[in-house]
């Protein structure tokens, strides 16, 4: 099975923990990106220019979790290359792979039960780009946009 590499702050750090046991217990090789202590005053920033360095680098995907997932998957879309998307069912997590093949998927540690966000996080991390041309042609596009930065 794949590689997810999983980080986040104070807001998703219960959240972080409990999704990493479950994709391990999935058989995933899950790579802690941090926090890797509760700390209030940290930054999701920090977590998710890290995590998705590595994306990148590695080709990989990645889990980040914040208190509503909305400042990960910005500052997460900050970085070339990387497709994040915040999913708080497992329909759009679905898609999300499907249609657009995001690579970082982000969800709130305080706006999801632990129970469905395993759910969304397992249905994503099973999920697969579908490949087709329209969803490959509107990512050509994406990529161009990308490079205009």
């Amino acid at each position: 099975m794949a590689v997810i590499y999983i980080g986040s702050d104070h807001g998703g750090f219960e959240l972080k923990k409990e999704l990493k046991e479950d994709l391990e217990r999935q058989g995933y090789s899950v790579v802690d990106i941090g926090a890797r202590e509760y700390d209030a005053a940290d930054d999701y920033p920090e977590y998710a220019r890290i995590l998705c360095r590595e994306v990148v680098a590695r080709k990989a995907v990645g889990i980040l979790a914040c208190k509503s997932g909305q400042g990960m998957c910005i500052a997460a879309n900050k970085v070339n290359g990387i497709r994040a998307v915040v999913a708080s069912d497992v329909r759009s997590a679905q898609l999300s792979k499907q249609h657009v093949n995001a690579n970082v998927l982000c969800i709130g540690g305080e706006l999801t039960t632990t129970e469905e966000a395993k759910k969304i996080a397992s249905a994503w991390a099973r999920e697969e780009f579908s490949g087709e041309e329209r969803h490959a042609r509107r990512l050509r596009k994406i990529d161009e946009m990308e490079r205009e930065r």
